[in-house]
């Protein structure tokens, strides 16, 4: 299991809530899922609120899960400093250390294509 990447082993672990988790985890994940889905907000907008929220609760695991699907939304360098910026504003700096990471997480997606 060292060698898998994060999707893998979030998609692994997922199959495992599935399998044995009860009723109210499932019926959560499915609201997760669905809170992202398009309407009144576009889904890149829900990402990026999604991203500033991650990193105010300084969840390294939702930050990197948020940097790709911000990246799936073509979301812009810009739009990625205004968001990572508002996230910093509101965590304080006890949010720096996971600012670092998600800037050199989101030049890694961006040079890997």
């Amino acid at each position: 299991m060292k060698d898998e990447s994060f999707q893998e082993r979030r998609e692994r672990l997922n199959q495992l809530v599935f399998e044995k988790g009860n009723l109210e985890m499932k019926r959560f994940f499915n609201l997760d899922h669905r809170v992202y889905e398009e309407g009144a907000l576009s889904k890149k907008t829900k990402e990026l609120l999604g991203l500033a929220a991650s990193l105010v609760m300084r969840c390294d695991g939702c930050i990197e899960y948020h940097l790709r699907r911000c990246y799936e939304e073509e979301v812009s360098d810009e739009e990625m400093m205004e968001t990572l910026s508002i996230g910093l504003v509101v965590g304080g700096s006890i949010t720096i250390p996971h600012l670092r990471e998600a800037l050199e997480k989101w030049y890694e997606m961006k040079e890997d294509g």
